[in-house]
């Protein structure tokens, strides 16, 4: 099957990803690589030799540089040799914990970070395109039973969220003082921000998230020990954000001055799920296939993953613990209506597919590994 869903736009682009070390940037790095593109990453070293980075080897078929993108000098540099002419700002500090450890160093990343790359995106000839990525948590939470919507305000409760709001607010204001569409004949740049729920996928072992959290333990046979069961959220593949941020790209190319504003990639409402839900479905993917041909007798499969399911998960809530909203919801309509884009999966297919890496990535070629998955994913029609 053919992965290319853009009608070859990306082919012999130069595309500059901030943070292509990280999570989610791996895989869009290995996506463009494959779609033909010339990758440049900026990012520091990956978490962890587990990595989907490490681990894929996609640092041997881009060009991989090491920086951290609160040096603004090193961004002007990296963006004066090498001219991209699309870029993908994703390098972040990620976690809402982490920020309350070290609340400075995460709005020095987040939003001065995201500042000197639009300052570098500003005097860069050859950029044409700029989509600066930031998080559902930008906005203003409510705790609201609807989804948020583009134009919507700002805001955050912990360090991390109101740094993503803060970085928002940055970025509106140099879209409207530098690359305002109106001036587009001027300047020739198009800049976006966009906003994805919570994304899961193979390849990811950071601190603090459900799913490293759950194929951790169950790889070591240990308990899950779940912070939040009832904070709902909206969940979705690695996949799912990527594809809307590149057709987003492509779109802002060609129609410089009509897609260059804020939007949101969530997930249909039916994958709007607790953690404790989530959780449970890992667990259920991670073993069923196991259990085929092992039944003794009175058994079922059905009681054996009640069994892995009492003996994996524990609810470790503490109201004490420090704040993470509850319920954060996305409204995708804008997506949905304007960019032609809306998810694939449902929840069920979500978590199968990234158990799917996490199941096979001790045996497999892991770029071959992430490539079924990207066509896997494409597989499912919208």
């Amino acid at each position: 099957m053919n992965i290319d869903i853009f009608d070859n736009f990306y082919r012999g682009k130069r595309v500059l990803i901030t943070g292509h070390t990280g999570f989610k940037g791996s895989w869009l790095a290995i996506w463009l690589y494959e779609l033909g593109a010339e990758v440049i990453g900026l990012a520091l070293d990956p978490f962890s030799e587990r990595d989907n980075y490490v681990l894929s080897g996609i640092h041997d078929k881009i060009i991989d540089l090491r920086g951290d993108i609160r040096d603004g000098q090193l961004v002007k540099d990296v963006f004066h040799k090498y001219q991209p002419e699309i870029v993908f700002h994703l390098a972040a500090q990620p976690l809402v914990r982490l920020s309350y450890d070290i609340p400075v160093k995460t709005y020095e990343v987040n939003v001065m970070g995201s500042i000197y790359v639009m300052e570098a995106i500003r005097i860069t000839d050859s950029v044409k395109v700029a989509v600066m990525i930031t998080t559902d948590k930008c906005y203003e939470n409510r705790e609201q039973i609807w989804g948020y919507r583009e134009n919507e305000a700002m805001g955050g409760y912990d360090p991390y969220s109101s740094s993503k709001g803060a970085a928002e607010i940055a970025i509106a204001s140099w879209r409207r003082s530098f690359f305002h569409p109106d001036k587009h004949a001027i300047h020739g740049k198009s800049i976006a921000s966009v906003r994805a729920g919570n994304v899961i996928g193979g390849g990811d072992w950071a601190l603090d998230r459900i799913i490293p959290d759950c194929i951790k333990a169950l790889e070591a046979d240990t308990t899950i020990d779940i912070r939040s069961p009832k904070a709902i959220r909206p969940w979705q593949h690695v996949l799912e954000p990527l594809s809307g941020y590149m057709l987003l790209a492509s779109k802002m190319w060609n129609e410089p001055t009509e897609y260059c504003e804020g939007w949101n990639f969530g997930p249909h409402a039916e994958s709007i799920a607790t953690v404790w839900n989530v959780a449970t479905k890992v667990v259920e993917n991670y073993f069923a296939p196991t259990l085929k041909g092992t039944k003794e007798d009175g058994d079922d499969e059905l009681s054996t993953i009640n069994y892995q399911l009492s003996t994996h998960l524990r609810d470790l809530s503490n109201p004490n613990d420090l704040h993470e909203a509850k319920l954060l919801m996305l409204d995708i309509s804008k997506a949905k209506f304007q960019l032609g884009w809306e998810p694939r999966l449902n929840i069920d297919q979500t978590v199968e597919l990234t158990v799917d890496w996490y199941k096979r990535y001790k045996s497999k070629n892991i770029h071959n590994l992430c490539v079924e998955n990207i066509v896997k994913y494409l597989s499912y029609k919208i």
